[in-house]
């Protein structure tokens, strides 16, 4: 069977683009998202390739108001979860605004939010409203909770989802005293990593059948999974077979171990390690100890395994293990710092931390994207977060708008445009 040479070309050039910018080349996404989930989640789409447009309020992002900055409206984590990103402002309450934003809707592939549903039909940008215009767009909504429960129009939060699965009540488990949230933004950046994923697999959906879709990503249940998967315990039977939660994850042991001189992350995990361990150390005889003989019982004791793990570290120093460890093949990684690890050799090695200019803000660190891809290579360094409004026009003129209706929408304050 031949095929048309214009089809031929078209692939080949398709095939170019892929191989120069990334898996996602050629795909376009509207970012309706602000904070940390969305705009995480968008970023690594930006990363691998993907024209990301993001769509901002005049007063902007709220992260880019959160410190540490240089400059007012660049602040460190806004900078660092926008890499590669276009910046247009709209204000959405204006009907030629919301008219601009249709018009790049029904040019794109994906629009992405974590407005709530009920925002976004007030604002008549729900699913059934942008698929008039684009009925192949992929629209997904990052929200709080599934839209079927009783939860369905709260307010959602990082910290108010950690509480709601369960987290500071694990935290106080672990490690008594007060119950408390884990010190990183876990549901944003869970929820957004299934976002990531929501978004390619429609896509690949709507390749296979043409068809454009509503996807909804909602944190509450992201987390559910999370937390379930790990602690359902006993209540995962019926009837129970016993508390919910993973013991080695709650004991009070679980934590890195203090050496002579200092703290080191050890996991003596299976069979092979734990024969090792004890030879490395001339014990060997401790395997037949029924504390430690088996799997299963050292499961049914960790307190007590972790226990006496905890004793033994303390004789040594820190270097005097891991040499001993790392010999034997027992896991082992030193305890860092976020400053220590941008010094780590390894990451120093892979250039997974690098340094750029960024045209406003000067000399930045930033990390580059964890996964490899052997045809598809995605771009060495994004280009930097943008400044607020900064591609507006830039974008307005590719949709086709005429310099009197830029001017026009500017004088409206429809639109910004960074200086």
């Amino acid at each position: 069977m031949q095929h048309a040479p214009g089809l031929e070309q078209g692939q080949e050039q398709q095939q170019t683009a892929l191989q120069a910018k990334g898996p996602l080349a050629g795909v376009k996404v509207v970012d309706m998202t602000s904070v940390v989930m969305g705009p995480f989640a968008t970023q690594i789409l930006a990363a691998l390739g993907a024209d990301v447009i993001k769509i901002e309020s005049p007063e902007g992002d709220t992260m880019r108001h959160v410190g540490p900055m240089k400059h007012a409206g660049m602040g460190g984590i806004f900078l660092q979860a926008n890499q590669g990103k276009r910046s247009v402002v709209l204000d959405l309450k204006q009907e030629s605004a919301r008219e601009a934003l249709l018009t790049l809707v029904a040019q794109s592939d994906v629009l992405i939010s974590n407005v709530r549903p009920q925002a976004m039909a007030r604002l008549r940008l729900d699913y059934d409203e942008v698929a008039k215009r684009n009925p192949r767009i992929i629209h997904v909504s990052c929200c709080g909770f599934d839209q079927a429960g009783p939860y369905a129009a709260k307010p959602a939060y990082d910290d108010l989802i950690q509480g709601a699965t369960g987290i500071p009540w694990l935290t106080q488990q672990y490690g008594g005293g007060e119950p408390a949230y884990a010190p990183l933004t876990l549901a944003d950046r869970i929820t957004g990593l299934h976002a990531v994923y929501a978004v390619t697999t429609a896509l690949y959906a709507r390749q296979m059948t043409g068809q454009g879709q509503a996807v909804v990503v909602p944190m509450f249940e992201a987390m559910a999974q999370f937390v379930l998967g790990d602690h359902f315990g006993g209540l995962a039977f019926e009837p129970p077979q016993g508390a919910p939660g993973y013991a080695r994850l709650l004991t009070a042991h679980r934590k890195p171990y203090q050496t002579r001189d200092g703290h080191l992350c050890v996991l003596i995990y299976n069979d092979k390690h734990w024969h090792s361990f004890f030879a490395a150390i001339g014990q060997p005889e401790r395997m037949q100890e029924p504390l430690f003989a088996t799997h299963s019982q050292r499961a049914a004791h960790i307190d007590a395994v972790y226990a006496e793990v905890t004793q033994l570290m303390r004789e040594r120093t820190t270097q005097e293990w891991q040499a001993l460890l790392d010999a034997a093949d027992v896991p082992n990684m030193p305890m860092a710092s976020p400053a220590s690890l941008l010094d780590d050799p390894h990451l120093q090695a892979t250039g997974f931390v690098r340094e750029f200019e960024h045209p406003s803000e000067g000399r930045m660190r930033t990390t580059g994207n964890p996964t490899q891809w052997s045809a598809t290579p995605v771009a060495a360094q994004a280009s930097p977060a943008p400044r607020l409004g900064e591609h507006t026009l830039e974008v307005l003129a590719e949709l086709g708008f005429s310099d009197e209706l830029q001017a026009a929408m500017l004088a409206q304050q429809a639109c910004v445009q960074a200086p």
